[in-house]
Order: structure tokens, then sequence, then C-alpha cells
């Protein structure tokens, strides 16, 4: 025996009332959710972005931000993904200071190797050809630095990026932009 017995009174007969029956729970309006009942999902989103807009409003400053670093983007450019970054892939050596970054970024048969130091930045395109180069340097820079990458696809800028940076490429008819990277 198991301890247990069905003399056919329920759980919550003492009380006089199941509370999985109350009406505060039934929702009259919305989509059945599993058990049957209703639920209005385009009500609790509503009620979930003025919570949000009323306990953590989004500052102003970011909103603007935002809306610049969008400007930025170009629809039809072609995205260069980060491939090498010596701060995450390298091996550090002990007592050396000032060590520049080392980045490389692929797009389809496309390379670009930069060195960013505290003196400014140098890269090389693969495979090399002229290539008009923008540092863009977020919404505090009041219009992105051009360079010109020569017939070996090297090109060198004593402007240092500070903050967020991205190097948009024009190669002929295409455009390829680098991922977002800080300084």
């Amino acid at each position: 025996m198991n301890g247990t017995h069905d003399d056919g009174v329920g759980p919550f007969d003492a009380f006089g009332q199941d509370p999985s029956g109350d009406a505060e729970f039934e929702d009259p309006q919305g989509e059945p959710d599993g058990d049957g009942s209703e639920f209005d999902d385009d009500l609790l989103e509503e009620e979930l972005r003025q919570a949000v807009a009323i306990l953590d409003p989004l500052p102003a400053e970011l909103r603007q931000v935002a809306m610049e670093a969008y400007a930025l983007y170009d629809m039809d450019a072609r995205l260069a993904e980060l491939t090498f970054d010596s701060l995450v892939d390298s091996v550090p050596v002990r007592g050396v200071t000032d060590v520049p970054r080392m980045l490389t970024f692929t797009a389809g048969g496309l390379s670009v190797d930069v060195e960013v130091t505290s003196e400014g930045l140098m890269g090389q395109v693969m495979p090399p050809q002229p290539v008009g180069i923008e540092v863009l340097s977020g919404p505090q820079a009041p219009r992105p630095t051009t360079l010109t990458a020569d017939s070996m696809g090297r090109f060198t800028s004593d402007v240092t990026p500070a903050g967020p940076f991205a190097l948009r490429l024009r190669t002929g008819g295409e455009v390829v932009v680098t991922e977002w990277l800080r300084a």
C-alpha cells in the first residue's frame, strides 16, 4: 500500500474553490495558448515597451550615435570580415611597449592588411591594385580621412584612428567595408 486513498474529495474542496478556475487568470482576447485559454501577444509587447520606456529609457546620446553610425553604413558594400587581429591571435612579448596592432580583413578574393600604430596606420590591399580608402571613425569625425593605395596596393596615413573605426575601400565598381573595431 502506498499510503494514499481516493475518497472523492479534491485538495481544494476544503477551501471551497479551485484557484486555477479563477476568472482573473482568464483572458477573453487573443490567441489560444497551450492549455486552450487565450492571450494577446501584441498587448503584452506594448505593455513591455511602455514599461521599458519608463523604467530604462534609451539615452538621447546613444540614439544619436546609433543614427550617425547607420548613416555611415553603405547598403551596396560587401563586408570584409576580420580574419586576424594581433590583440587576439598573437602571443604578446614581455617588455615590449607600443606594439603595433596588426589586422587582416578579407572579402572574397580581396584582403587588406593594416598596421595601426601611435603614429598612424599603413597597409596593403591584395591583390595589388589602386584603391580609394576612407578611414571611417564614427560620428565625432566631421568627415572620413581619404587615402589612395598605389599600384602595389600600399597605403599610409599619419592619422591614428581614435575610438571605433572602419575602412571603406572603393575598387573600380565595387565597395568593400571592413568590420568596425575599437582602436
